[in-house]
Order: C-alpha cells, then structure tokens, then sequence
C-alpha cells in the first residue's frame, strides 16, 4: 500500500494477538527505517466510545484489567507534576479536572467530541463554548477533510511550548497514538517506537498513514511512554520508557477512550 504524495508504505499486514477488529502493521518510511503500528477498527454502527477519567491516573492495561474494559486507547497529555488532564475535558456534559493548555493555544488546539454518541474531531471553537457530551483535547489535528494537515508552521504551538510535555513532540520519530474517523469506521491507532527495530513515527507521517488507512480526520493523542492500545483485552502496543526499555504496561495515564459495544 503505498500513496505517490507520501514517502509511508505498509510493507506486510497481519492479524493482530487475540483481537480479529485488529491489524499489525509493518510501515516503512523515509530512509528505510521501519516501525510496527497497531490498528483496531471499529465499526460506526456498532459501538460508542466514552472518554474517561482516570484517578488517581493508572496504566492503562491495569485499568482496563480492573473495569473489565476490552477495548481503550490511551487519551488526552496530562500536567507532569500533578498528573492532571492537560487541555479541556468535559465529561458527560459537566467540565472535569483539567489544567488549561498555555495561552493562547488552549482556544485553539484540536479536540474530539462525542455528542450523542457522534463522534466529530476538528478544532475547539469548533464545538462551542459549552460543548456537551464529551470532549477531549489533544493534537495536533492530523487530518482533515481527508487530507494531511500537519504542518511546518505548527499552527497549533506544540513547539513553542514544549515545555508542557517530555518534549517537542513535533520534532522526530516517537512512539504515537491517534484516533481517525473513515466514512464507516473509527480507528485507535498505536505507534510502537524508541528501539532498533521500531523507529516510531513523525507527525507528518502518522498523518500520512491514516490517510492511506481512508481516514477523513484524525487527531493526535497522547504517545511517548504512554502509549497503549487495547484490543480483545489485551495490550497490543509494546510501550517504552524515555530510554527505549519496554514498560510493564505504560506510564500511568489520567484519561482513557473507551470503546464499548452498543
């Protein structure tokens, strides 16, 4: 699979452990560098995702072990010292505990928002002052209209204020995960990374994949170590420390989606 526009290819496909909704792939880039990313596809018409809370913040794969959760993908950044959300979080239509991205790119960065069970990723004033249902802000958005929209330029300020994460996510290859909305599907999408054999992925080229995959939109979650996917109830991504060691699970996270079975 492979687009003309982009230097991404998916060189092999496989089922993924335990979970047939599932797909392994080994995507090949730029340089001849190679990474495995993790893929559970959703149909539309058979199940609604919720957006979580998770405290105090746990691994993921402990949490959805202790909920009897099978199937979640880690959400939004969180504040590193009080292990707060960072970015807007409403639940249920109430406003949750949440740390405000930096001025001024809190009224700007890119959110999802499940709204009677309709899922919509686009910018905040997308979504109103007091949005209802759910809503969740990440980012960058990563596609949009069925095109790749990460841009050089960072219009969403993710480098300038990388002093609110690990690092400048914008920059480089790293472990990644992402929701993607297709005409009939909704994607949880995990980037293995930090090791000789996955080199991760950048921005650019998550954006890139998920529009080979026919994703209309797309929004980056939170990745490094905190990267999970679950799928059929078992964690599919291979999580790693800063220095690339594998993780027991993944760095404790504040906020889950879940997907459940109408």
């Amino acid at each position: 699979m492979q687009d003309e526009t982009t230097n991404i290819e998916v060189a092999s496909e496989r089922p993924a452990d335990g979970a047939p909704h599932a797909r392994r792939l080994r995507v090949t880039s730029s340089g001849g560098v190679a990474t495995t990313v993790h893929v559970a596809r959703f149909p539309v018409t058979d199940v609604a995702v919720d957006i979580v809370s998770l405290s105090p913040p746990q691994p993921l794969a402990e949490w959805c072990d202790e909920n009897g959760v099978r199937e979640a993908i880690t959400a939004g950044f969180f504040e590193k010292d009080q292990r707060v959300p960072l970015g807007e979080l409403w639940i249920g239509g109430s406003r949750a505990e949440h740390q405000h991205f930096a001025t001024p790119w809190n009224d700007v960065r890119a959110c999802l928002h499940v709204d009677a069970e309709r899922l919509h990723i686009g910018p905040r004033p997308s979504f109103g002052e007091t949005p209802g249902g759910h809503l969740l802000q990440a980012g960058p958005l990563l596609v949009s209209e069925r095109a790749a929209v990460v841009d050089e330029h960072d219009p969403e300020g993710f480098s300038s204020t990388a002093h609110e994460f690990d690092s400048d996510i914008t920059d480089g290859r790293y472990p990644r995960a992402a929701i993607a909305l297709t005409e009939d599907s909704i994607l949880g999408v995990a980037v293995d990374g930090r090791s000789d054999e996955d080199t991760g992925l950048t921005l650019a080229e998550l954006a890139q994949l998920l529009v080979l995959l026919d994703a209309h939109s797309a929004l980056n979650l939170d990745g490094g170590a905190s990267t999970a996917l679950i799928a059929g109830g078992k964690l599919q991504n291979t999580p790693r420390s800063d220095d690339g060691e594998p993780l027991d699970g993944a760095r404790p996270t504040p906020t889950a989606i879940v997907f459940r079975g109408r």
